[in-house]
């Protein structure tokens, strides 16, 4: 396990002791059975971080019993699967991320319209977005960076920790923005990318801060800028995208809750105050920003709204450079 998977799994596992004394649901749900609280991504993720919150919260507050299954594979696709293959009840719950929304848009496999076959419980969490360069590359500024790449493209390659994340599509849009031709390399996780990039094989990587920003420590790779209107207290010396060349380069994953088409309205609604009250707690907001994550607190119906424009805005992108789902 790296330093980042051991935070986030210190996290997690801090985040679970915090909750307050239970308070036991009425009726039939959450009593009777296990709830599964499945994330398509491995464990040390903080997919799998605020999945495990989550549960700790079912127990610790519905008096539900409460478990995460890390289903992984087919860039989220075979627990996604899974969710939509249940009962509508109650007792499976997906934890995933950006990336549910868009799936569809990018994966063959995947036939569900996550707007129609899914229903939103909430939003969890979001993260801004950063771009960092190898430590083994000269450039220092995006603009450099920008002006090699169009000499000499073959010289430049992307990581894309998954098919379909945040960073995926903000890679796109970089490319299409700058008119430069960067191929993009799809690893299975943002680790995996990393390794290459820290050792020169791959040269640029955009993903999550929370992932990137406490492995430029060490010079083995730098940050260029970080997609956000405004520079991050956590990391005040990286520019904002728009500082360094790009005005109004915006990109960020988020987190959240679905369960399956036709779960009860009330359970979806317990959920959602169940996670809106945890993300106004002190000690949680404290622990998440430590982490780069920014807690969100949002009704079901402006969640539905976000997601909306999310998958707008990401068909729009992706129909302007006439991508295809691989």
């Amino acid at each position: 396990m790296n330093r980042r998977q051991m935070i986030l799994a210190s996290a997690a596992g801090g985040l679970g002791v915090l909750a307050a004394p239970a308070i036991h649901a009425q009726g039939a749900w959450p009593h009777g059975r296990p709830i599964r609280v499945i994330c398509p991504w491995p464990p040390g993720a903080a997919n799998d971080a605020l999945a495990r919150l989550l549960a700790a919260r079912l127990q610790e507050k519905l008096g539900a019993t409460a478990v995460v299954e890390n289903r992984t594979g087919g860039a989220g696709l075979v627990g996604t699967t899974a969710v939509l293959a249940a009962p509508p009840d109650g007792f499976t719950l997906l934890a995933s991320a950006f990336n549910t929304a868009v799936m569809p848009l990018v994966l063959k496999g995947a036939t569900f319209d996550p707007q129609r076959d899914l229903e939103v419980m909430a939003r969890t969490a979001q993260a801004p977005l950063v771009m960092v360069i190898s430590g083994q590359r000269p450039q220092r500024t995006l603009a450099e960076v920008i002006a090699a790449a169009k000499a000499r493209p073959r010289d430049w390659s992307f990581a894309i920790s998954s098919l379909g994340s945040a960073g995926h599509l903000a890679t796109i849009e970089f490319n299409r923005r700058t008119g430069v031709e960067i191929d993009m390399v799809t690893y299975r996780g943002t680790q995996p990318a990393l390794t290459d990039l820290m050792g020169g094989s791959a040269q640029l990587l955009i993903d999550p801060s929370f992932a990137l920003l406490p492995a430029t420590g060490d010079g083995r790779i730098r940050a260029l800028g970080i997609a956000t209107a405004e520079r991050s207290s956590l990391a005040p010396d990286v520019p904002t995208m728009a500082e360094a060349g790009l005005p109004n380069y915006r990109f960020q994953s988020w987190y959240g809750v679905w369960s399956p088409k036709g779960t009860p309205a009330e359970i979806n609604q317990r959920v959602n105050a169940l996670m809106q009250e945890t993300m106004r707690e002190p000690a949680i907001v404290e622990r998440l920003k430590s982490q780069v994550l920014e807690p969100v607190t949002e009704s079901i119906e402006e969640t539905r709204r976000f997601i909306a424009a999310e998958i707008s805005r990401a068909t729009e992108l992706l129909r302007s450079v006439n991508y295809q789902p691989e």
